[in-house]
């Protein structure tokens, strides 16, 4: 299946993005996201969680304590690679026991520990294009994230009612 990509202009479409993804991951997900520094990786988690029912303000990058938990209408695990010289440090971490469980599972950096992801995932690159728009990548690692790729693109049809279109914008 081809990636879907979204084309952002601003925060607030991250936003959008983000609560579409919350809409269509089902419970036990794990999202790669990879980018540069400044990206918008945690911006979209906070997207995320604020559609999950958590406060979106208490969503900060776990790049010190390398993980959090946050708990909503559903549980959010946000890990984050930055930090880790290895990826024998961040399985130290235990992240099988994240993969593994209910919630949804957000790995920032997680290019730095591809070898550590369970076989199956939603991959999100992220991509600075200007000051406040990012293109987003997004694409199925694995049978069952297939399906997730498609819904999330049935959101956002080209030329429908998509008030973000993701052609053309640059």
């Amino acid at each position: 299946m081809d990636p879907f990509v979204y084309y952002s202009r601003s925060e607030a479409e991250t936003a959008i993005l983000g609560a579409a993804l919350a809409e269509v991951l089902p419970d036990g997900s794990v999202v790669a996201l990879s980018g540069t520094l400044g990206s918008g990786k945690t911006r979209l988690v906070q997207a995320v969680a604020e559609a999950a029912g958590i406060d979106r303000r208490s969503v900060v990058s776990p790049t010190f304590v390398l993980a959090q938990e946050y708990r909503g209408r559903r549980t959010i695990y946000h890990l984050d690679a930055y930090r880790l010289r290895d990826e024998d440090e961040f399985l130290q971490l235990g992240p099988e026991e994240y993969f593994e469980a209910s919630g949804v599972t957000l790995v920032e950096w997680a290019d730095r520990v591809a070898r550590c992801l369970p076989p199956e995932f939603l991959n999100v690159d992220i991509e600075v294009t200007g000051a406040q728009s990012r293109r987003f990548e997004i694409s199925a690692h694995g049978e069952s994230y297939a399906g997730v790729v498609g819904r999330l693109e049935s959101r956002f049809p080209p030329g429908g009612s998509n008030p973000f279109p993701t052609s053309g914008v640059r």
